[in-house]
């Protein structure tokens, strides 16, 4: 990164700023205008932040796989026209011999980690192949999705606008690691967008065309990327939009007994689809998964760099009475590790103030609004039920598959946001049923 990308920095921002601010122009809501524009500057300052620790703090996947050879298909594509047929010939057929750095030998097989470099490679184009401007393309993908995630719930609960920001907008870790060359970015647009799109169709109904074409573009996004995001999360939001109507039908047992029918049918379908996509999964997929958690466990304690490993202190032996065991500890890994005395560098640190800070607040509205009424809320509300599912069952997959807190604290950001708003929307029922006064609906 050289005095070329802090002088071409500001003129690219202000190019963003025109394009969001033309944006916002249509927003007859003076709330929505408000934090948009503040959301668009947080995310700039953060991808100064995120460039400034990738190449002086921690170097790392961001700079010396994605941006690297992104960069240097860019450059050879310049130089030989001919090279084009590397942005759309499968990743196993790329030519190792073309690598910038030898050290990435067989990561461009993996078409995941090339669908980035990809991605990188057309952006570059228009980044002038700058790392610095790299980064603050990707935020602004990122930040089109949050910004529609935001929306998405703004629009259900508007008098929550302050606490909907803190979990979408200003949540520390889920800014950072969305703001740079790095899958996280595109994952988080891509929830976002898919997300609105999908309440548009169900819901709204409007737009068809246009949705359907989002939903196709972004779905086929998370499914090269990461497609345990996608089979986590779209089931639920589609028990959410379905439950939505639910009233609409009188008797009590039947919509009780559609709703666990259906719960139980959307696990049944993740499950049958982790199962058949096992090779595409990784990590996070197997013909058992369960043996598989217990052989990533296996391969991450035995790494020679332990200082950012961590334990679950459960024995795991791959059985499923050994899983149900192991979910707990899992799901407090995601949410509430590391511990700060767990943290050995700078962005551990950050981190773990940030789950401490998580951990109390599950801890103030379990206790004020009474193990009984949380568990009714959940129950009761489609919203809360449908971020909670899958804030916990990716929770679980996470903490059950990462021993390593520096990719804990990366990998762990897709659910963060929809676990603080439920715990915001499980708070808010409570005082709302608490006060006299009628406020908004929930």
């Amino acid at each position: 990164m050289g005095f070329l990308d802090f002088i071409l920095f500001p003129v690219y921002v202000a190019l963003f700023y025109f394009i969001f601010s033309a944006r916002r122009k249509n927003y007859t809501d003076p709330v929505l205008k408000y934090y948009h524009k503040q959301g668009f500057w947080i995310k700039i300052v953060a991808v100064l932040a995120f460039t400034f620790f990738n190449t002086v703090l921690s170097v790392g996947d961001s700079f010396l796989l994605f941006y690297t050879e992104g960069a240097n298909i860019c450059r050879m594509i310049l130089q030989d026209s001919s090279q084009l047929k590397w942005l759309y010939l499968p990743s196993v057929e790329f030519d190792q011999a073309l690598l910038k750095n030898p050290a990435n030998t067989g990561y461009l097989l993996s078409e995941n980690n090339y669908m980035v470099i990809r991605i990188t490679a057309v952006l570059s184009f228009f980044a002038l192949q700058k790392y610095l401007i790299l980064n603050l393309f990707f935020s602004m993908i990122s930040f089109s999705g949050i910004w529609r995630l935001y929306r998405f719930f703004y629009e259900q609960y508007p008098h929550l606008h302050k606490q909907l920001a803190i979990a979408i907008l200003y949540l520390p870790t889920f800014v950072f690691w969305s703001s740079g060359i790095l899958k996280d970015p595109l994952c988080t647009g891509a929830i976002g967008w898919i997300t609105y799109a999908l309440y548009e169709i169900f819901y709204k109904k409007k737009n068809l065309i246009s949705n359907v074409l989002i939903i196709f573009i972004f779905g086929y996004l998370l499914f090269v990327i990461k497609v345990y995001i996608l089979i986590s999360y779209v089931p639920f939001l589609l028990l959410f939009l379905i439950l939505k109507n639910v009233n609409l039908v009188k008797s009590r047992i039947l919509r009780i007994s559609f709703v666990l029918g259906l719960i139980v049918l959307t696990i049944t379908m993740f499950t049958t689809v982790m199962q058949e996509l096992s090779g595409t999964l990784g990590a996070y997929g197997g013909t058992d998964v369960t043996k598989n958690i217990s052989i990533y466990q296996k391969a991450y304690a035995e790494q020679e760099s332990a200082g950012s490993n961590f334990s679950l202190g459960v024995e795991y032996d791959g059985s499923i009475p050994s899983l149900l065991k192991i979910a707990p500890a899992a799901i407090i890994a995601t949410l509430y590790r590391p511990f700060i005395w767990e943290s050995k560098k700078i962005s551990t640190l950050l981190s773990s103030f940030e789950s401490m800070g998580i951990m109390f607040f599950t801890l103030l509205v379990l206790y004020k609004v009474g193990p009984r009424n949380f568990i009714r809320a959940i129950l009761k509300n489609p919203a809360i039920l449908y971020c909670l599912l899958f804030s916990l069952l990716f929770a679980l997959f996470v903490g059950a598959t990462t021993a390593n807190f520096g990719t804990l604290v990366r990998y762990k950001i897709q659910c963060m946001p929809f676990y603080i708003i439920a715990l915001f929307l499980i708070q808010d029922r409570y005082k709302q049923k608490s006060s006299p006064v009628i406020g908004g609906a929930v």
